[in-house]
Formats: C-alpha cells, sequence, structure tokens
C-alpha cells in the first residue's frame, strides 16, 4: 500500500486539504493493526471493513482520529458535568439512566476511545476481547493502543450492539448506511456510510485489496 497517495487522498477529500500530525498517527495505527493479520502480506482485511472501522473512528472522535472522552472533555470531571447539563436539558432522550455518573467505587462509565465505549458491563466485554483489564481502569480506553485493540475487536466480533462487519460487507454485497448497526443504530447512518466510502476509494487509489478478507485477530 502506497500511503502516501492514501494521505494525500484523505487530505484532500475529507479533511479540507490539512491534517495534523495526530490525524496522521492514529490513522497509520489503525493501518498498522489492519495490516497485522496472520502473515506478512499487505492488506490483511477487506478494505470495506478497514474503510467503514476508519469512518467511525473519524466520526466518534471529531475527526481527531485519537481517542476522546464523551463529549471531547478534557476530564472525566468535565464530561460528567456536561452530560449532566445534557439530560437536565432533555438533550439526551435515549438515556434512561445516567451511566457517565460515578459509581460506588468513583468509577464513571462514560464514552472513551476512538469508538465511545459507554457503561460498565461493554468495558467488562471489551476487557475480556483485548486481554486489558479495563475495569480496573477504565481510562485505559484512551490509551492509543488500546483504543484501536477495542475498535478492531468490537468490530469485528459484533460486541458493541451484536452486529458484526461480517454482517453487513459479505462476499455478495456491502450494506454501508446499515452498517452504522455496528455502533449505534442508524446514528448519522448516510453522513458516516459516505465517509466510509471516500475512505474505500483511498485505500483503493493506494493499493490496498477492496474485498479480501483474512482474519483481523
Amino acid at each position: 500500500m502506497d500511503r502516501a497517495v492514501f494521505f494525500a487522498t484523505v487530505r484532500r477529500t475529507l479533511f479540507g486539504g490539512r491534517l495534523t500530525s495526530g490525524q496522521v498517527a492514529g490513522m497509520g495505527a489503525i493501518l498498522d493493526r489492519a495490516r497485522a493479520g496472520p502473515g506478512s502480506a499487505a492488506g490483511r482485511c477487506d478494505g470495506r471493513w478497514l474503510a467503514y472501522m476508519l469512518a467511525t473512528a473519524h466520526h466518534e472522535t471529531g475527526r481527531k482520529m485519537q481517542p476522546v472522552r464523551e463529549t471531547m472533555a478534557a476530564s472525566d470531571a468535565q464530561a460528567i458535568a456536561r452530560l449532566d447539563r445534557a439530560f437536565a436539558a432533555g438533550k439526551l432522550p435515549t438515556v434512561r439512566t445516567p451511566y457517565w455518573r460515578r459509581d460506588a467505587e468513583g468509577k464513571s462509565w462514560l464514552g472513551r476511545g476512538l469508538v465511545q465505549l459507554t457503561h460498565r458491563r461493554n468495558y467488562e466485554v471489551l476487557s475480556g476481547l483485548v486481554g486489558i483489564d479495563l475495569v480496573a481502569d477504565p481510562g485505559r480506553a484512551l490509551d492509543g493502543g488500546i483504543a484501536v485493540e477495542i475498535l478492531f475487536a468490537g468490530m469485528k466480533t459484533g460486541a458493541f450492539t451484536g452486529v458484526s462487519l461480517a454482517d453487513v460487507f459479505t462476499p455478495g454485497g456491502a450494506d454501508w448506511v446499515g452498517a452504522r448497526r455496528i455502533i449505534n443504530g442508524r446514528d448519522r447512518a448516510v453522513e458516516i456510510a459516505a465517509q466510509a466510502r471516500t475512505y474505500h476509494a483511498a485505500l483503493a487509489a493506494a493499493g490496498w485489496p477492496s474485498t479480501r478478507r483474512i482474519a483481523l485477530s
């Protein structure tokens, strides 16, 4: 894969002509992880899978391509305060229980990472999948390498919602809009699908195989 071509293409099509070092590093880490499957050949996973993972990180991090806290807050306390205000104002209609409020141990299960990991149960499940105790320290989901593993493991296995990459990107077709169900129902599904297709075009231009799928573990 020619990364210079990839970055030049996404710089123009998705990032308004400019890329920060953080954005380059974040995308590079995702590309590295996608290559690191069994064997050593480039293009270790279906290009559609990789494109949708890049688009998911693009959306969930507000284009930063680096792990973030929910609401883009600088601290847990700030994120909790922002979420409390939004909840009180009725701006979170789908939330029944404020999952971000600190529990008896003082831990908050607010969203963190390249894909917003929320609720203690999800931290428990992903701990088992990535082999890192995120329950003991949920803040570890903000570590760059760990966040990449969470992104890959959750989307590959369907751990987030029960829908996986293999469910929507098959040998017979691709449901770019429906792929949002891997993360969060239909929220911004059309917008993220368009971004994913743009990432897919950039990957193809750079030489990444379009539909070759090899296990991401």
